[in-house]
């Protein structure tokens, strides 16, 4: 795919500074630009504007698999078209698709689109976990709850929205065993991870596995010789290389939809998977552990 550009100019001529290019859209920006590019770059523009709504929703290492060139090309790539990097790429490339799509739903009638919002939420919220249940794998689901049982410690570490996940979790266990913690701030993660061991387990929850402060942790756990299980979207994504086993979330988040609920039930059902199974495997102690944490609080309800 070719595309016909220009420089933008001013009336003298003068071709603009990029301070000075008007904002006309991602999109534009990328076919005015197109004639700028190398090689390489002009792969990932033909298959951004082939596939521009599969690519809203890819990790960087799907992007570059899919072009078949590096990561760091299409890194390279976001700076050469003014972005500061794949994330706010994404971000760009959905505001630039998404003001036809407002002018779509302006002039819908009131309860029409009440019911079909409504609709619309649920529809997704159960797809969401329909998709996760398909990715379920449950030997890995096996696999980590053993892992769980031979830890001596169990953190929980989360960023930004993924935060919520992981205090739900510790929260949850914290009801059948006294092993579990979630750090939130991520230089106690860091922190944390530094002085671990072969002997804990930490779940890494990042539904885009392209978080830095996420991938960062997960490097540090695997020079420390801890175990490291990430709750993610991608298979493929910068912090699958630092992870001893990965159970997978459904669920599409848009880069305008950050901490979407349906995003963040596919992961709350892993994690209550993992605690019916563990309950089920350590049904004695969890047993005993679930009745003395529900006693120490029964006294503070009416």
């Amino acid at each position: 795919m070719e595309f016909n550009s220009m420089p933008f100019l001013n009336r003298g001529g003068r071709s603009l500074e990029k301070s000075e290019k008007p904002d006309v859209g991602l999109l534009l920006d990328i076919q005015l630009l197109y004639n700028q590019l190398t090689k390489t770059e002009k792969k990932i523009a033909d298959y951004i504007m082939k596939n521009t709504n599969q690519v809203l929703f890819m990790s960087i290492t799907e992007l570059a698999d899919s072009c078949k060139v590096a990561e760091a090309s299409v890194y390279r790539f976001c700076r050469t078209i003014g972005v500061k990097g794949y994330q706010e790429f994404k971000m760009k490339l959905s505001l630039s698709m998404s003001v036809d799509e407002v002018k779509d739903t302006e002039n819908a009638p009131m309860g029409d689109a009440v019911q079909d919002l409504k609709n619309s939420i649920l529809e997704n919220h159960i797809n969401a976990l329909k998709e996760t249940y398909r990715l379920l794998k449950w030997e890995e689901v096996e696999k980590i709850v053993g892992m769980m049982e031979r830890a001596k410690h169990i953190y929980f570490f989360g960023i930004g929205d993924s935060l919520l996940t992981a205090m739900e979790a510790r929260n949850k266990f914290l009801r059948i065993m006294n092993k579990v913690i979630c750090m939130e701030d991520p230089h106690m993660q860091a922190m944390t991870a530094s002085m671990s061991g072969p002997d804990d387990l930490v779940f890494l929850v990042s539904y885009s596995g392209a978080t830095k402060d996420v991938v960062y942790v997960a490097e540090i756990l695997k020079e420390a010789g801890a175990k490291a299980v990430a709750i993610t979207r991608f298979l493929k994504s910068p912090l699958m290389n630092h992870v001893d086993a990965v159970l997978l979330c459904g669920g599409n988040e848009g880069p305008l939809e950050g901490g979407s609920m349906a995003a963040k039930l596919s992961q709350l059902y892993i994690i209550d998977i993992l605690f019916q199974e563990y309950y089920r495997r350590n049904l004695g102690i969890s047993t005993e552990n679930n009745q003395r944490t529900s006693k120490a609080v029964v006294e503070k309800l009416y």
